[in-house]
């Protein structure tokens, strides 16, 4: 298993090829990189939940290239599902939809849900589509770490996180670095009204400016916003995304601990400054490295104070909470 940098259509083809025989691919997308099988493959797919040691009911997103193929995975699709994917497909959206036969119980945990998105990321699409081209319907791929640790933002960190349990008939496509940094916004299609399950890029105004609703009526709302339906997705557990460091969030950092904070706000003396993003966007980019830069140095304890504004701010709140929940 080694990190394949230079990604050519011949690369391409050969990573499809290994996904055909049941190899598992590591490859970007835009929010993190993913850890791919096919989606079909009920071996390969399980190689999935032992690489990463993840309990067997917890769903995985299966990636294709279009939303053209959206109805070999589900069924009784809702028309404000096709809106939302007209809208935001390729991106940082997974929607739930009901599942049809092609998704079996190995890859939704057993529900009847399955979750489908389209990346907009360039290695992703080359190489679903001649994944596809070869037969293939569909990649099952969570993040490319260890389950409930950092997701990997890019080829080094998924090699660092798994090269212990990556075969050599595996690989890893390097496509730098994933230019959102944090997972997709998923979205429950099974009821008559979407919802918000995990917050990301997709943010919850600009779902509702699509279908043009004012907030307070209160008809498309985020999960932690109310009492959401039980429909078990990737994410929603209390304690997720975890360096190995512990995270406090909103305080002052001291002496030894390290910090990431956006760039106006000064680093105390003795701390370590593991980022000083200018933005939100620049924060969710930067954020899962951050924290991986503060485990390699061996930081015990990192203080992060989240941006107050932005369209990310929400979601990497929320990155950041369940991180802080895990120790």
């Amino acid at each position: 298993m080694a990190i394949i940098s230079n990604c050519t259509a011949s690369i391409i083809k050969d990573a499809a090829f290994a996904l055909k025989q049941g190899h598992l691919v590591a490859f970007p997308t835009e929010t993190v990189y993913g850890l791919g099988a096919d989606a079909t493959n009920e071996k390969a797919v399980a190689r999935i939940y032992e690489v990463k040691g993840r309990p067997k009911d917890h769903p995985l997103i299966v990636h294709i290239s279009s939303i053209e193929l959206l109805d070999k995975w589900a069924t009784e699709i809702p028309d404000y599902a096709i809106k939302l994917a007209r809208n935001f497909w390729p991106g940082p959206m997974t929607l739930i939809l009901p599942r049809t036969g092609l998704a079996r119980d190995f890859i939704t945990g057993g529900q009847d849900n399955v979750g489908i998105r389209v990346p907009a990321n360039n290695f992703a699409l080359a190489l679903l589509k001649t994944f596809e081209s070869e037969g293939g319907y569909g990649i099952a791929a969570p993040s490319a770490n260890k389950f409930g640790a950092l997701s990997p933002t890019n080829a080094q960190a998924v090699q660092d996180e798994l090269e212990n349990d990556l075969l050599p008939s595996d690989l890893i496509l390097d496509g730098g670095c994933c230019e959102v940094g944090i997972e997709s916004t998923i979205i429950d299609c099974t009821s008559d009204k979407p919802e918000i399950l995990r917050p990301g890029a997709v943010t919850l105004n600009m779902v509702e400016n699509i279908f043009n609703i004012k907030r307070s009526e209160e008809s498309y709302m985020s999960a932690h916003m109310r009492n959401s339906r039980k429909v078990l997705a990737p994410g929603m557990l209390i304690s997720h995304y975890a360096p190995k460091a512990r995270v406090y969030l909103g305080q002052t950092p001291i002496i030894g601990q390290g910090m990431i904070a956006i760039d106006h706000i000064k680093t105390p003396l003795g701390v370590v400054r593991l980022a000083a993003p200018k933005n939100d966007l620049e924060f969710a980019k930067t954020l899962y490295e951050a924290l991986r830069s503060g485990d390699r140095q061996g930081l015990k304890e990192i203080c992060v104070i989240p941006p107050n504004k932005g369209t990310l701010k929400e979601a990497i709140f929320d990155r950041l909470n369940k991180s802080a929940s895990s120790l």
